[in-house]
């Protein structure tokens, strides 16, 4: 530990004998540099983005199983975008877009890295608080007024921005081109610079941390594996968030200061544009060079979280640790050289699309390690069933079934035939989308105590919870394989002109349905969170038997997290049921763990070896 980490410490271990003044409301809730309270703050503002997320996918849904009804729904809701009930081609767009934006931008990278990162960094290194608790405070209040200008481009007269989530110019970059791109894709992508800006800052502070503030003993290789997620997840935004911000700023150049970085010679309505020399597939290749890192930078907390998760709740030690971490490190690096498979058809040079073609089924190696170092932890386990542990149980699923049609679409030849079908949405949901997400709530499951001071959530409500959503995930998704690879193309608002369409309108209802039943069961999750936040029962200090050095802090949040000295690590965070007759001297009886800051006898050196 650094001079001045240990100055702080003993700063901080001499504060607690007199008591500082007690923070105010604001500074408490509001303006507060503690990283409990802002990973709390990220997880409300990501919740309640999740159900605006939500909400817009069911009307949709509803379009796209009914297209000839009429929805008094879409009038209250939509305004004129509604009248008489009928959803207006160009809203219909503009849902899709804000849809995709809000779930990946501003529900999984913020509700996974924002809330999870903050919270267990500092806990799980053994640190007082982030590297700088101000950078903290600005990152999660930038996230926040990015979130409400989302939010308020929803409400712009000529629509919020309408042309797909990958906003791909000359849609985006002409306000004359549809309606949607005037007032409401401008906000977009102010709102979009700010939240990497937020990025940006979260993602330094986190890595500023992870190497420097660990406690003594906390060498890389007794990192708990969320850690190790957590600071790869944030190199990665460190590397490809600017290049997406660049692409932002470009494009506001084109649109409000005649530039022609994107735009080449363009008609609109007959006229010819002065736009000249600019190239379309240059923002693909910025977007995409963010957007497929994106991908991770979402998946891999949630595969962290896992991988804390699965290990407690099979009381077995994790499978393959160096593993593990190698293949998190080899999924960053090729996360970062495989942006070209989102682009085969886009007049890509073939042979380009070969090398590209490569390096994405290469990414299949360390995905495939993780999930059977997965199911090898899992087997033989003595299996404690809690919400946390099947959730995350379900994320090996659909990691597993989301990453096998990654294939199909990895090889050049193969996804020519099902680009931009229902095929594509079917897969990155399951692999990114539905594993982020069961993350999440597992996260949430097993962590809840230590954000709301030892309250405990409702287990029967959780399973109640796991069950619903697992079986309606795969009832919304799985279909859309199908009707993927019969040709259905995605982003079209009603498909009743095709008449060699109407033999998949039924499929189409059925996955609305499920749908409506699975954003019921998150009304189930959202109750049994607030009002366990509210009544729950304060469980015990260390509720899952975990080894991590978070369950050592007390109940009470104190800005320091620890009341006394920092705890030292002698041992990595995975031993669990590995105890032998002799060392009853010294660890409890019958307990099958032993925390990290319990110091190593001479014979377990022997039973190591």
């Amino acid at each position: 530990m650094s001079a001045h980490a240990a100055n702080i410490d003993h700063a901080h271990d001499e504060d607690h004998g007199h008591h500082h003044h007690e923070p105010t409301f604001i500074e408490k809730y509001i303006f507060s540099t503690d990283h409990k309270m802002i990973s709390k703050q990220y997880l409300i503002t990501g919740l309640i983005m999740g159900i605006i997320g939500i909400a817009m996918s069911l009307l949709f849904r509803l379009q796209l199983a009914w297209p000839d009804h009429n929805f008094t729904v879409y009038e209250v809701l939509l305004g004129d975008w509604g009248k008489d009930g009928v959803m207006d081609p160009n809203i219909y767009l503009a849902l899709v877009t804000i849809h995709g934006t809000i779930m990946v931008f501003f529900v999984l990278t913020a509700g996974l890295s924002g809330t999870f990162s903050n919270l267990l960094i500092p806990l799980q290194i053994g640190a007082r608080d982030m590297a700088s608790g101000f950078l903290n405070m600005v990152s999660y209040w930038l996230f926040f007024v990015s979130s409400v200008i989302m939010v308020l481009s929803l409400f712009v007269e000529s629509g919020p921005a309408a042309a797909g989530w990958t906003i791909y110019p000359p849609l985006s970059a002409l306000p004359d081109s549809i309606p949607a791109s005037g007032m409401g894709m401008t906000l977009w992508l102010v709102s979009m610079a700010i939240f990497i800006a937020s990025s940006l800052l979260g993602s330094l502070n986190y890595i500023v941390t992870v190497i420097n503030l660990r406690t003594k003993g906390m060498s890389m290789t007794r990192l708990p594996l969320t850690i190790w997620a957590f600071f790869v997840t944030a190199i990665i935004g460190v590397v490809s968030f600017p290049v997406l911000l660049s692409a932002a700023l470009m494009l506001i150049m084109d649109r409000s200061f005649g530039t022609s970085f994107f735009l080449s010679d363009i008609y609109i309505g007959g006229e010819v544009l002065h736009n000249s020399g600019g190239s379309p597939v240059l923002f693909e290749h910025l977007f995409w060079f963010l957007g497929h890192p994106e991908v991770y930078i979402v998946l891999l907390p949630a595969l962290g979280i896992t991988s804390e998760i699965i290990s407690t709740n099979a009381r077995k030690p994790i499978f393959g640790y160096r593993a593990m971490v190698a293949s998190i490190l080899a999924i960053a690096f090729l996360s970062t050289i495989v942006w070209g498979h989102h682009m085969f058809i886009s007049g890509m040079n073939p042979f380009l699309g070969s090398v590209f073609t490569f390096t994405t089924l290469l990414i299949a190696i360390p995905s495939a390690v993780k999930a059977f170092n997965y199911i090898t932890t899992l087997w033989k386990g003595n299996l404690q069933f809690n919400p946390a542990m099947l959730f995350s149980i379900g994320l090996v699923s659909t990691f597993i079934s989301g990453g096998l049609t990654g294939i199909i679409l990895g090889d050049s030849t193969l996804d020519i035939n099902v680009h931009d079908t229902y095929f594509v949405v079917a897969h990155f949901h399951l692999v990114m989308g539905i594993s982020a997400l069961y993350g999440l709530f597992a996260g949430v499951y097993h962590w809840f105590p230590k954000m709301f001071e030892g309250k405990m959530m409702n287990k029967n409500l959780g399973y109640v919870h796991f069950w619903v959503t697992v079986i309606g995930a795969y009832g919304i998704f799985f279909p859309m394989h199908f009707i993927g690879m019969a040709g259905l193309p995605r982003r079209y608002y009603t498909n009743t002109a095709f008449p060699y369409f109407d033999d998949l309108a039924d499929v189409n209802v059925a996955i609305t349905i499920f749908a409506f039943i699975t954003a019921s069961a998150q009304l189930v999750f959202l109750y049994n969170f607030v009002s366990s936040i509210f009544y729950g029962k304060v469980g015990e200090k260390n509720p899952w038997k975990s080894n991590t050095l978070e369950w050592t802090t007390e109940h009470k949040h104190i800005h320091g997290n620890w009341a006394g000295a920092i705890p030292h690590v002698h041992r990595w965070p995975y031993d669990y049921s590995k105890l032998n007759k002799d060392e009853s001297d010294y660890v409890i009886p019958g307990q099958d763990f032993v925390p990290q800051h319990i110091p190593l006898q001479e014979n377990e050196e022997e039973m190591h070896h």
